[in-house]
């Protein structure tokens, strides 16, 4: 899967996206938005007690290697690593946290609720779960791998803390996105969207809470699958 990077214009309620696509060409635009990145996911309980940090890769192709190895801080030992919930075709060393491997053609779709704790033996840390969805790679560029910035405060100004997930829109015009995938886990900045056919493709996220309620969409990215 051949990926295309394409910053976007700013959101008009909670988030900035960008988009990935795959296939020749597309579209860029640059801005900036008023939303805080969010910062790595890490867990700790007290500054000095054990931590853990890592953003993990949300997509790959299959044929493509994957790996990704989490970093630690303030351990009072030897540290170890556990995982749930690993993918099948992914092997974890329990010395380093590095999960790594090579998905293949058969093994395309979405792992999701992988979790890596680590522990010194007097405490623990934890990455938040997170999903990694493997595409079927195509020469032709049949996917599009769609990122976004969390968002991180409410279009008051105030902080956002009942985040529940995205909603992805996309369809081949920009003003009847007709389609939509719902991500679930809100540790995801990324996700890879499959079976398009050649032409122009555009996508907008959109962020939802708990309560149910929705922010608009935001800017419009778009990308040519040829």
């Amino acid at each position: 899967m051949r990926a295309v990077s394409i910053p976007t214009a700013s959101c008009a309620a909670l988030m900035m996206m960008a988009l990935a696509g795959c296939g020749g060409g597309g579209s860029s635009a640059t801005s900036t938005s008023s939303l805080a990145s969010a910062p790595a996911a890490q867990l700790s309980n007290k500054s000095t007690q054990l931590s853990v940090a890592g953003t993990p890769q949300g997509a790959v192709s299959s044929g493509q290697a994957y790996s990704f190895t989490p970093s630690v801080s303030h351990a009072s030992g030897t540290v170890t690593f556990s995982i749930e919930n690993p993918p099948r075709w992914a092997s974890f060393n329990a010395s380093t946290g590095q999960l790594s491997g090579t998905p293949q053609a058969g093994d395309a779709g979405t792992y999701a609720d992988i979790v890596i704790t680590a522990s010194d033996g007097q405490s623990t840390a934890t990455l938040p779960a997170f999903t990694i969805t493997v595409a079927e790679a195509n020469s032709s560029g049949t996917s599009a791998d769609v990122s976004w910035m969390p968002p991180t405060t409410n279009t008051n100004g105030s902080t956002l803390t009942n985040l529940a997930g995205y909603y992805i829109f996309y369809g081949t015009s920009a003003t009847s996105l007709t389609q939509k995938v719902q991500v679930t886990n809100i540790g995801l900045t990324n996700y890879v969207i499959s079976g398009l056919t050649a032409g122009t493709w555009y996508f907008a996220v959109t962020a939802y809470t708990t309560s149910g309620a929705e922010s608009g969409l935001s800017n419009v990215a778009s990308t040519t699958i040829s």
